[in-house]
């Protein structure tokens, strides 16, 4: 197979067109398992277009500019998880012709051929969970556009104003995916020791990057909800992760060849020669985009193998020169079809033979059966798990616990209680389901919601559809007027 991919013709555009396509089509005819994630991604949509604003309205860390395209997404198919593995299709498909034009265009690899995009396609389906609509997909495609751009600098003699481009780009990635904000270092360092940048031209890279996330600010200050914002989006960015074991298993099974294969490939040209300034060059822009990636893990919201498909460029990149440097070109075929069977292997069996096999299931990700058969309705979940969540529509803002927990868990904050109500007047949920027993404590605090919710089951309350809410006020005279009068009802004690 390498050696029909290193033939120079157009052609071969085409063929890795068809082998992306013939690698998924397996597991969309099967079926791919439901997501976590994907779920949650699609609740975010949804309530966008019931006109709620993010972060103040939706308590979730999903970047804004992923919140955008998937409200865009539920607006023309609703919850469809065909649609999102339609639109990651064409998006992995526009990566990789992008990535092997721009290898060939700009003579990075010695010959002209397409063995990067093979490597490319490979490395896009080391896992099924790579096949939906990820944040971190649509976040590398800008990546690659500012390496485009960074390569374009380097094969000039001083570097342009075009530099602004990198650090855009690299801003416009934050905004799908937070964790990629880390790759404005590898921008830097790469205009700093590899080209003649002057300090204007890193200062106006610099403010390429910041351009898209002030311009986000201000319209989150200027909408009211700068607060939320910060809270909710920038503030979680840096919180501390708490990882599951078993998805560090997972991603050790997953990841081990990809990233093996990368590290041979970079050893290989430890002692190799005959590459030209340029080479050397994105060589060593390379590298730094493998620390850049590797740092960002840090910042990962959960760990899975779609969050490193900002690995994928550099893992191709040092694919290839593994691979063309290797002096027996038979062995290195025999190599290659072992590397690609083993990764599909990994990548059909969590969907063919998810019941035998425990071997990278990501279970841990996956929506698991609910356990209460509600449907059409309304639904507030008071802990971790979005399942119920799947037949149903989120009620409230507190869609992440990560998140919610700060504000319903410190129920002896005055401030908190007001704000709970007014979320519940907002989007009152028909039923609660109580995973963390904070619902008899959030009754006793508010009597007016206790009166309204009955408990049906353990954990779980059904509205009372015969008392209602009072309106509430608007302005901060009827705020004061209002606070007064609720202030016996709240049964709080002040401090």
């Amino acid at each position: 197979m390498l050696a029909f991919f290193r033939v120079n013709a157009l052609y071969q555009i085409f063929s890795l067109m068809i082998l992306l396509v013939l690698i998924r089509i397996p597991v969309y005819l099967y079926g791919l398992p439901r997501l976590i994630p994907e779920l949650q991604w699609m609740l975010i949509g949804e309530q966008i277009n019931k006109g709620f604003v993010m972060y103040s309205d939706i308590w979730d860390n999903t970047a804004p500019l992923s919140g955008i395209v998937y409200a865009g997404i539920d607006r023309l198919f609703g919850r469809s998880q065909v649609a999102y593995q339609l639109f990651a299709l064409f998006i992995a498909a526009f990566q990789t012709i992008y990535f092997n034009v721009m290898m060939n265009n700009r003579e990075v690899f010695p010959k002209r051929n397409y063995v990067p995009g093979l490597f490319y396609v490979l490395f896009l389906n080391i896992s099924f969970d790579c096949c939906t609509l990820s944040p971190v997909l649509m976040a590398t495609t800008f990546i690659l556009l500012a390496f485009g751009t960074l390569v374009k600098q380097m094969n000039r003699l001083q570097a342009t104003d075009e530099v602004f481009e990198i650090g855009f780009f690299i801003g416009i990635a934050t905004l799908f995916y937070p964790p990629a904000g880390v790759f404005i270092l590898w921008g830097t360092a790469s205009l700093l020791f590899f080209s003649g940048a002057s300090i204007r031209q890193h200062s106006l890279s610099i403010f390429g990057f910041l351009f898209p996330l002030l311009l986000t600010s201000l319209f989150f200050y200027i909408d009211g909800t700068y607060d939320a914002f910060s809270r909710n989006f920038i503030s979680s960015v840096f919180q501390i992760r708490q990882y599951n074991l078993n998805d560090f298993k997972t991603l050790l099974a997953t990841l081990f060849l990809p990233f093996g294969v990368g590290i041979f490939g970079f050893l290989s040209l430890v002692n190799s020669t005959g590459f030209s300034n340029l080479q050397v060059r994105c060589q060593q822009i390379m590298m730094l985009w493998a620390i850049a990636g590797v740092l960002s893990v840090g910042l990962m919201p959960f760990l899975a193998p779609m969050q490193f498909i900002i690995l994928v460029p550099c893992w191709s990149f040092f694919a290839v020169n593994f691979f063309t440097l290797y002096k027996k070109q038979w062995l290195a075929e025999l190599i290659f079809l072992g590397l690609m069977g083993a990764i599909l292997l990994i990548h059909y069996q969590a969907v063919y033979f998810s019941g035998f096999v425990t071997f990278a299931q990501l279970d841990s990700l996956k929506v698991k059966p609910k356990t209460e058969k509600f449907t059409q309705k309304k639904l507030l979940v008071l802990g971790n798990g979005l399942e119920e969540y799947l037949d149903n529509y989120a009620a409230t803002p507190y869609l992440n616990w990560n998140l919610a927990r700060y504000e319903l868990e410190n129920l002896d904050n005055y401030d908190n209680v007001i704000s709970i109500l007014r979320n519940f007047e907002k989007d009152s949920p028909e039923i609660i389901i109580d995973k963390a027993n904070i619902a008899p404590k959030l009754f006793k605090r508010i009597p007016a919601l206790a009166r309204r919710y009955k408990e049906i089951n353990k954990g779980i309350y059904e509205k009372n559809h015969i008392i209602f809410f009072i309106k509430m006020p608007v302005s901060d005279i009827e705020t004061g007027i209002f606070m007064k009068k609720i202030k016996a009802d709240l049964n709080y004690t002040f401090q």
